[in-house]
């Protein structure tokens, strides 16, 4: 099944998503930063998932169709998210998702001492919603995140990430506790003088289509903020990173 990028009307496009692929199963987006996926409080209305509920409901107002949430970013990361159209075919997705493989990119400040490794610790989160690192592993969820360095310039490092868990915030927690702050992030790091954005993005995932059990991969651009942080970014250098885990 190959992928494909549906035909959208301008009425219905959903604002701040591109649609990569959409079939009667799922529907796969490209979430820009700002963006929250889903609904923490009830006066929050523009999200993700209610976007794609007027996509799915083509401004129908009476319409019982509606998107299931399959995975998160957070509202500041951009990238490749998921959503099911049915209730079986969200389940199907999530009782496989070990298979799943998730590749970040991230632009953190400093040099790491080692090209490549595995962040593993416990995280926890208090009543504020911050996450932290405990010692203790009954206070936690094992956590863990594989990376590899990219390209480096004299302040920051560009790094290719694989997910081996998803925990909340976790590469941001992870990363900052090894003193490399993901640059733009105010809530783990410190205001520094980037503002423009968090500069984490969602770049692929791979999985098994709930249906037809094919592995479907979708991939997005890099964003042009870390092409312009690193002095030049290209697809080639990313396909060449390999992340051992």
């Amino acid at each position: 099944m190959p992928p494909s990028t549906p035909h959208l009307s301008r009425k219905h496009r959903p604002r701040g998503l591109e649609i990569l692929y959409e079939d009667r199963d799922l529907l796969a987006v490209n979430k820009e930063p700002g963006v929250l996926t889903t609904g923490t409080r009830r006066d929050e209305v523009f999200t993700a998932e209610n976007a794609l509920n007027d996509y799915v409901r083509k401004g129908c107002a009476r319409s019982s169709k509606h998107v299931y949430l399959v995975h998160r970013l957070d509202r500041e990361t951009s990238g490749v998210l998921l959503f099911a159209k049915t209730e079986e075919a969200q389940q199907q997705i999530k009782d496989n998702w070990k298979s799943t493989e998730k590749f970040y990119l991230a632009a953190v400040y400093g040099h790491l001492k080692e090209p490549g490794g595995v962040f593993s610790s416990y995280l926890a989160e208090n009543e504020d919603q911050y996450v932290y690192s405990v010692s203790n592993p009954s206070k936690g969820k094992l956590s863990q995140t594989a990376y590899t360095v990219i390209k480096t310039t004299p302040a920051l490092s560009l790094v290719k990430i694989k997910l081996l868990t998803g925990r909340k915030n976790q590469i941001r927690v992870q990363f900052t506790e090894a003193g490399h702050v993901v640059v733009g992030d105010p809530k783990y790091g410190h205001k520094g003088p980037f503002h423009e954005r968090l500069c984490l993005h969602a770049k692929s995932i791979a999985f098994d289509h709930p249906h037809s059990g094919k592995r479907l991969f979708f991939d997005t651009p890099i964003p042009e903020v870390f092409i312009r942080l690193a002095g030049g970014l290209t697809e080639a250098e990313w396909q060449a990173a390999a992340v051992e885990v």
